[in-house]
């Protein structure tokens, strides 16, 4: 039962050959070795981008590959497959180059893009603080403007790529009396004075990421480092990037749920019980036919979603319901899977359980599924 995605081509599947190789070979052999150091080697990057596999929906003026969002999602897919939640490069590709992308002036592109595309320097956003979630409009982070700089005072946390990071765009206020207005969007580098980084965040899940809290102390940037024309636009650039980033999850949500269901299916087949195998048992049976049918009606609407979004189609309602109903489904296909494996699917040493504890944030990231509903209902 093969199921052959409707934005798939030659090209395309030429590059899943070349990704689905490089994960297998560099990035499954390390996974434990990234959960337990709670961050990817620094030179995973470099390898990527020698492949060719950084920035590749990035025209090739600016060092990346020139291709579509369809190139990024095989390589999430790809990376779902092998269960690894430990590289952020989706929010590299797809989000952080995208920002430069659509908003950085040429001299911005020039200067970061190649460097993205290269593995030279690894991007992030910094949005979420400790008193605010989903919530970007109450930010406390200021960035006050003192001639030619701005001066940024604040705090980040949960940042991904955050101990790595040698670009962080900085959701901050240049305007403190305004809510939505005032927010902006500044290009912080990694080295500057009164930057720093406070601890890799112990999580439930995804240990391997190098999850982080940020802290801005009097650090001053020059106001060309400011990513837009003007100040005041932070918030609609956020808007209109969060889409992609849904997507970008929703991919791989649906991708986890195919690993999740194909992992099962071989280890019930496997797998004695009473004299027969696991998969011989009609609730075995059943429970795997309804995984797969959802995992199913999963791919078929993400699918849909990616040729709209490849057309420019794809609207913010429907990429809300494609973000909170596929990763609502994956933890429970992921969690009826863990149940098919027994005590086995609670070791760590099982990738199964693994998907389980990393695939629960899915639910709570880029916007928690409750926004994601408020979202829809407001287009009702």
């Amino acid at each position: 039962m093969t199921h052959v995605s409707p934005w798939a081509t030659d090209d395309l599947d030429d590059l899943r050959g070349l990704v689905r190789s490089f994960f297998e070979k560099t990035v499954a052999p390390n996974v434990d070795k990234y959960v337990d150091q709670h961050h990817v080697d620094r030179d995973l990057w470099n390898q990527a981008g020698e492949l060719g596999l950084l920035c590749m929906s990035i025209p090739e003026e600016y060092g990346g590959g020139g291709g579509t969002f369809a190139h990024e999602a095989v390589l999430i897919e790809e990376q779902a497959r092998v269960g690894d939640s430990s590289w952020g490069v989706s929010l590299h590709n797809g989000i952080i180059a995208h920002y430069l992308l659509a908003y950085g002036t040429e001299e911005q592109k020039q200067r970061w893009l190649p460097k993205m595309a290269s593995g030279e320097v690894v991007g992030a956003i910094a949005m979420t603080e400790p008193g605010t979630g989903s919530d970007l409009q109450s930010i406390k982070t200021k960035a006050i403007r003192d001639g030619d700089d701005y001066v940024i005072d604040g705090s980040k946390t949960f940042i991904t790529n955050g101990s790595q990071a040698d670009l962080i765009i900085v959701v901050v206020k240049t305007d403190t009396n305004e809510g939505a207005k005032g927010i902006s969007l500044v290009l912080v580098e990694g080295d500057r004075e009164g930057f720093r980084r406070g601890r890799v965040l112990d999580k439930i899940g995804q240990r391997g990421q190098d999850t982080s809290e940020l802290f801005f102390d009097g650090v001053r940037v020059p106001v060309a480092n400011l990513l837009g024309t003007e100040e005041g636009q932070g918030f609609i650039q956020l808007m209109q990037q969060l889409p992609q980033e849904r997507l970008i999850i929703a991919v791989a949500s649906v991708a986890g749920m195919e690993s999740a269901v194909a992992q099962t299916i071989a280890y019930t087949k496997d797998r004695q019980a009473f004299g027969r195998p696991v998969f011989g048992f009609q609730n075995t049976k059943f429970k795997l036919a309804e995984a797969a049918t959802e995992t199913r009606i999963a791919r078929v609407f993400v699918d849909d979603c990616i040729v709209k979004h490849l057309t420019g189609e794809l609207d913010i309602p429907t990429v809300a319901m494609a973000k909170w109903w596929t990763t609502d489904r994956a933890m429970s296909v992921l969690d009826e899977c863990v149940q098919l494996f027994g005590g086995y699917g609670y070791m760590s040493e099982y990738p199964i359980g693994r998907m389980w504890a990393d695939g629960r944030v899915q639910k709570i990231y880029a916007g928690t599924n409750e926004i994601m509903k408020e979202i829809i209902a407001r287009s009702l």
